[in-house]
């Protein structure tokens, strides 16, 4: 997908990208040009969070929903999110919400925290802060990965051992990398403003 290019005129959005329902909390902070598609956002929250991107998806704007429409099954209540641009969408102080798996229901609230102007030679979207790591796929759900970390923390658990090798070795629920998280971002760059001289 071509990416974009940032000018004088581009508005940025920063997003907290919170998952629903776990604990310890993950969440990301993002900085996007507003006239992403819902669909670049789809795939900026995927690569933030440390999602594979194998499961369905879907977009809760205001009671709208967005998500790539299937033509074998039309849903004449999904828009295309290709087509939502997101600073037609939202503005600061909205929240709206982004659903990952249907089967597991990982429901993520995303909050427009500020829309302000880009910086100079600043690479967007980036992500300029987080906490916690995202959970396996497949793992269940919050639910199942609740209890995925029980039975990681607790040696003497029936399931430790099957479930330290499903996740390839120990897992840190609490651990967060800046520079990963942002570097996943790298792919979807837009040309960035050039600084005045």
């Amino acid at each position: 997908m071509p990416a974009g290019r940032v000018t004088a005129k581009t508005k940025i959005f920063e997003l907290e990208i919170v998952l629903e329902e776990v604990q310890p909390p993950v969440r990301r902070r993002v900085q996007v040009p507003g006239e992403v598609s819902l669909a670049v956002l789809h795939e900026v929250v995927q690569s933030v969070m440390g999602w594979s991107n194998s499961h369905l998806h879907e977009f809760d704007i205001a009671g709208r929903r967005f998500g790539i429409p299937d033509p074998d099954w039309p849903d004449p209540d999904l828009t295309d999110e290709a087509k939502g641009k997101l600073f037609r969408l939202v503005k600061p102080g909205d929240r709206f919400g982004y659903l990952y798996d249907f089967g597991d229901n990982w429901a993520h609230r995303i909050t427009v925290d500020k829309v302000a102007t880009a910086e100079p030679g600043v690479r967007y979207p980036r992500c300029v802060a987080g906490q916690g790591a995202c959970p396996p796929e497949d793992v269940g759900g919050p639910w199942g990965y609740g209890e995925f970390q029980a039975a990681l923390a607790d040696p003497a658990h029936p399931d430790h051992d099957e479930r330290l090798e499903w996740a390839g070795g120990p897992f840190d629920p609490h651990s967060f990398d800046l520079d990963e998280a942002d570097g996943a971002l790298q792919w979807l760059a837009w040309r960035p403003l050039t600084p005045v001289s």
